[in-house]
């Protein structure tokens, strides 16, 4: 399969490519010249399959001419055998017609390591044929990191460098990075927020002469990688709940558009859905625009559910390249406009079109513990708060009650003890096994100023095993 830039002036790239690309050189984002579409018997074959089988059929499309079935089959087989959970994801019904899909069974207990995992063992297949090393400079506002982290911890050819603001994630956030220890691993605390540290990684893609000739490879879901794994859970979601015979409706919690963007392709891709509800926080950019027309940056706000404490969504560019009609010129200059002025609104048309693929919610602090609350009281499950964020969407936003309604549960709410405790919930919440010594462990990191040659210099000593490039 080939790949084309969102600003369409990058040349179109295989998919082994891609995954080292990240950012086209123009400044696009990679998306498939043409999805793959299946048919309704060929999805209603796929139920009752294990989850890497269902995996490799989903995403056997876009890896085609680049890796060998056996290869992926065997790849992606490993990358789900370390979930916790037989089911890898299950399903767990709140009430009525209404699921929480579980995500949170991976070594970092969050969504992102559904991509993260298969990134790493993608990143290990390709550097190891190719003899090539790399070195990987990613930003989180608070699972990526981790997840990207013990991802590629056994990447022989990798060097990681994980930006994250200093002191806005949780603890148990924070402790997952900093306590894996390794010569390849390096944890970098930015005194600003998240969107300073994407800002920074985009900006070493635009210029990676620091990086004196080695080549630099994103895990942020700008990497085409990380949106592809994530379109395999809204299937085995659906056809639990009886599809593709019966559409099923998502809530998502999302910051960078990432998650709900693979459902908006699922979709494309003929799965029967009926609603895709955008769930976000008092950072509110994607649903100013579903609501009104209004993409534009504000100031970021520290909330409950930090993961999405973003003021810009990376990922909305690739919807608006779909919009435009796939017009790379045309989303070349909505992009400098917003860099220029920070913001921008579409033409009505286009603007209604995504009101028909998309419903919002914006839902505060406030909220998001009284949906913890109410759900402890009503089922004794306790959420996270960005799942609690997409449980409130779902319930104000559902159209009908008689299509199942699907919430992505992103992560374990042992991550987020504060928001919790502030909803009132007196469940004691113990990490896993696997974690339960996780505030005793070792941490390292090094807290860096807000500046990009900072950052830049830091990887340049450090990106050969801890030695300087």
């Amino acid at each position: 399969m080939r790949y084309i830039s969102t600003r369409g002036q990058a040349p179109a790239l295989n998919f082994e490519d891609v995954l080292l690309a990240g950012l086209a050189t123009d400044g696009g984002l990679y998306v498939p010249e043409n999805l793959p579409r299946f048919t309704q018997e060929e999805i209603a074959s796929w139920a009752g399959l294990p989850y890497h089988e269902l995996a490799f059929r989903v995403m056997r499309p876009f890896v085609t001419g680049s890796i060998p079935d056996a290869d992926f089959k065997k790849i992606l087989e490993e990358t789900y055998g370390v979930f916790s959970h037989n089911a890898v994801a299950p399903l767990r019904q709140l009430n009525g017609n209404e699921w929480v899909l579980e995500l949170f069974h991976g070594p970092t207990l969050a969504f992102k390591d559904f991509a993260l995992q298969l990134l790493g063992r993608l990143l290990d297949y390709v550097l190891e044929k190719r003899g090539e090393r790399v070195v990987i400079v990613g930003a989180t506002s608070g699972d990526t990191g981790s997840a990207a982290i013990e991802g590629c911890k056994h990447c022989e050819n990798v060097d990681i460098f994980i930006l994250h603001p200093h002191n806005r994630v949780s603890e148990v956030q924070r402790r997952q990075m900093t306590t894996i220890l390794g010569e390849n691993i390096h944890n970098i605390a930015i005194e600003g927020n998240f969107d300073d540290c994407q800002e920074m990684v985009k900006a070493s893609f635009a210029d990676q002469s620091f990086l004196k000739g080695t080549r630099l490879v994103a895990v942020n879901s700008i990497n085409w990688a990380r949106i592809m794994a994530q379109i395999v859970y809204y299937f085995h979601a659906a056809l639990q709940l009886g599809g593709p015979a019966r559409s099923v409706s998502f809530s998502v919690p999302t910051g960078n558009f990432g998650d709900i963007f693979a459902g908006y392709l699922a979709r494309n891709m003929g799965l029967p859905i009926n609603q895709l509800i955008v769930a976000t926080n008092r950072n509110d950019i994607l649903h100013r625009f579903m609501s009104g027309n209004q993409y534009v940056k504000e100031t970021l706000h520290a909330t409950l559910s930090p993961s999405m404490d973003i003021m810009v969504s990376s990922n909305f560019e690739r919807l608006l390249f779909d919009l435009h009609g796939r017009n790379g010129a045309a989303i070349a200059g909505l992009m400098d406009s917003f860099k220029q002025g920070g913001g921008f609104s579409v033409e009505q048309e286009r603007w209604t079109e995504a009101r028909k693929l998309f419903d919002s919610l914006a839902v505060d602090d406030a909220q998001t513990c009284e949906t913890i609350a109410e759900v402890f009281e009503q089922t004794g499950e306790v959420l996270d708060p960005h799942t609690a964020i997409g449980v409130k969407a779902a319930r104000e936003c559902r159209r009908s009650l008689d299509i199942p309604m699907v919430i992505l549960g992103t992560a374990h709410p042992v991550k987020f003890p504060d928001a919790v405790e502030k909803a009132g919930v007196g469940k004691a919440l113990e990490l896993p096994a696997h974690l339960s010594d996780l505030f005793e462990r070792e941490e390292r990191c090094t807290v860096l100023a807000n500046e990009l040659k900072a950052v830049q210099a830091f990887v340049s000593q450090h990106g050969n095993r801890g030695k300087p490039l």
